[in-house]
């Protein structure tokens, strides 16, 4: 190829090269500063052409359409005298150049004629580059088929074996069907069955014998295959028939032995029918397509697994109470499941804790990270701790989860990171504590349209300093909504995380939607497309205890006081239509009125709430705690808490700020 004339102003031509590419290099204003000999050729421009607009040259208005788009194009089509040119564009300023374009042609003509062997080699090598681009099966098939057509056949089709596409172990035989992963073709309606359909395989057809024999057939006269696939497809068959299609190559996608389907390429008159060389060609790309595809069928059958485990480990439904109306949402990311999780425990008096947190990394070791913290957090909550000491205990678990594992010969052993938000949420007194170990802080939506960023204390990531974790508190009216997140959902590739919380906020501006409707609007809002973490989300509608269904007293330290306790109790469980559950509250708070009175120290204070369940509280000024003992037949004593844990659903001690509270919960009637 001859060298082109250089440009006008500081562009320059390339140096002469031999190349089958037409190329033009357009400026900011659109103004056309070279062509060369090849892309002259394909688009029959003047002599004069460079330095006339891109809307002077006389292009077919599709391909003048492509030029003038502002984005980037790969592989784009377009029809050009006859011919079917392959378009690339591209910018010339990433790396500080002047502004404009440049745009790269190809011609999709058959492989005919002298340079036969070297277009050959071009297509093997760009066909070769764009096959494999995701870890998706079906779309590494997609991109086979697309890479061969129109260059080297008319229709291209990959069938796999059922369960290959899922991720799982391909079971190849005569009987059994293949399913269409991807289609090809020169024209919008393909005569062969569209992807998705199930396609059998026919004895004595080429692909059968492909199949059998594990070896690419070429079939350059199909008269008796489509005789033989007319009783089962006819309609197929004469659409084929009616295209002139005459000739193919089937090649397996097999690695190592092992068959995971079949590639079919077909051509049409009055193109040639199929050689040997063809064969080859087919061949060495399915060989690399196959091996693709079977590190997809892996990966996709590890992610699917990572999912299953993922689900299995996170709450299978959220628990019943009534302080909360909950909402949730858990959704993997595609590149990989990572170990966000979220739950909801109910506690004692009512309360009920919210729980958010994600490990660091991917894959199945962050799933099992995520099920052990969670296990580890419904533990820590069983013992009604504080939000900022639980996540103390959890941050030395972590630690000691990093010293299980020791490290390669050599490097640092590896720390198991991970973020955690815990919040408990009272609905008597409409307040809520929460702490957070790195996490990102909650949003809380008001029932007057407010929405805040709670300023809470970050704290470290667990696992990483063994620093102390501080809570904070605040009150909640009736109705607002509480909103724990992961990064997933407010991080993402095309803005940072103050871009991400805007969006969050203004999705929650929206006063009067339930926590179900307000998980709807957040993940439209701010879920990306492809995301590229995973995202747990949990919205709660605070409620409150009505006034009417609490009772308190004060009660003396004199043994005398019990009996009056005790019918001022049965007064207040028949004016709650109660009745049948006052012998059983009644026990139950004698014996802890009066173990409060002997053994621990004033103040002393009962409080019934009537809940789910009938709640009996009994709160002192000591912290030692009560022990449940099995007494024998000689002993005076020590039933009281036995009798306790006999009559009561659930029972146990929380430590607030000062003192204790005995509690038991008691199964009501209604």
């Amino acid at each position: 190829m001859t060298a082109a004339s250089e440009g006008t102003g500081r562009y320059r031509a390339p140096a002469p090269a031999v190349v089958r590419e037409g190329v033009l290099l357009l400026d900011a204003d659109l103004l056309l500063r070279y062509a060369n000999d090849e892309a002259r050729r394909l688009l029959g421009l003047p002599a004069d052409c460079e330095g006339r607009p891109l809307d002077a040259l006389g292009l077919p208005p599709d391909l003048t359409a492509l030029l003038h788009g502002p984005g980037e194009l790969t592989d784009a089509r377009a029809a050009v005298h006859g011919r079917l040119l392959h378009l690339d564009l591209h910018p010339t300023d990433r790396s500080g150049g002047l502004p404009g374009r440049i745009a790269t042609l190809r011609d999709s003509a058959p492989l005919t004629g002298p340079d036969t062997a070297r277009l050959r080699l071009e297509l093997l090598y760009r066909a070769g580059a764009s096959i494999g681009t995701t870890l998706d099966i079906t779309r590494t098939c997609e991109e086979l088929a697309s890479a061969l057509v129109p260059a080297f056949a008319d229709f291209a089709c990959v069938d796999l074996y059922e369960g290959v596409l899922a991720g799982g172990e391909p079971r190849p035989g005569q009987r059994r069907p293949l399913r269409r992963a991807a289609l090809a073709g020169v024209t919008e309606l393909s005569p062969l069955l569209a992807p998705g359909s199930s396609v059998p395989m026919v004895p004595g057809t080429p692909r059968s014998r492909a199949v059998t024999e594990l070896r690419s057939v070429v079939e350059p006269d199909l008269t008796a295959a489509l005789a033989a696939w007319d009783e089962l497809h006819p309609g197929t068959v004469d659409a084929m028939r009616a295209q002139g299609v005459h000739t193919l190559v089937t090649v397996p996608l097999a690695v190592g032995g092992t068959l995971l389907g079949v590639a079919t390429f077909w051509r049409a008159r009055p193109r040639p029918v199929f050689d040997e060389e063809d064969r080859t060609l087919a061949e060495e790309l399915t060989a690399r397509a196959a091996v693709l595809v079977e590190n997809a069928r892996r990966y996709t059958r590890e992610h699917t697994m990572a999912v299953a485990l993922q689900h299995s480990l996170l709450p299978a439904g959220l628990p019943e109470q009534d302080a909360l109306e909950v909402a949730s949402r858990y959704l993997p990311a595609q590149a990989g499941v990572g170990g966000d999780w979220f739950d909801v425990i109910p506690l004692s008096g009512a309360r009920v804790a919210l729980v958010v947190g994600d490990v660091v990394g991917h894959g199945v070791h962050a799933v099992a990270t995520m099920g052990r913290l969670r296990t580890a957090v419904h533990t820590f909550s069983s013992l009604d701790l504080a939000p900022d000491e639980l996540l103390g205990h959890l941050d030395a678990l972590v630690n000691r989860l990093d010293q299980e594992h020791p490290a390669p010969d050599g490097s640092e052993r590896p720390i198991t990171g991970a973020t955690c938000l815990y919040a408990v949420y009272d609905p008597v007194t409409r307040r809520c504590t929460m702490a957070r170990a790195g996490h990102l802080p909650p949003a809380v939506a008001y029932p007057d349209g407010r929405v805040e960023i709670v300023d809470l204390p970050a704290g470290p990531p667990l696992g990483v300093t063994g620093l102390p974790y501080e809570s904070a508190e605040l009150e909640l009216p009736e109705g607002s909504r509480v909103v724990l997140y992961t990064d997933g959902l407010v991080g993402s590739r095309s803005h940072d995380l103050d871009h991400g919380l805007k969006l969050l906020r203004a999705a929650l501006a929206r006063p009067g939607r339930d926590p179900r409707q307000t998980c709807e609007d957040l993940l439209a809002a701010l879920l990306p497309a492809n995301p590229a973490d995973d995202t747990a989300l949990l919205v709660a509608r605070t409620r409150a205890l009505p006034a009417d269904h609490v009772a308190d007293w004060d009660v003396p330290a004199d043994p005398a006081a019990v009996a009056r306790i005790r019918a001022a109790v049965t007064r207040r469980l028949a004016d709650w239509g109660l009745a049948e559950q006052a012998f059983a509250a009644e026990l139950v708070l004698s014996e802890l009125i009066t173990n409060a009175i002997r053994h621990a120290a004033p103040p002393i204070r009962v409080r019934l709430l009537r809940d789910r369940s009938l709640i009996c509280e009994v709160r002192d000024g000591s912290a030692t705690s009560p022990h449940l003992r099995y007494a024998t037949d000689t002993d005076e004593g020590g039933r009281g808490l036995f009798l306790v844990a006999q009559l009561a659903e659930r029972w146990g001690t929380r430590y607030p700020a000062s003192g204790k509270v005995i509690w038991a919960e008691l199964p009501t009637e209604e």
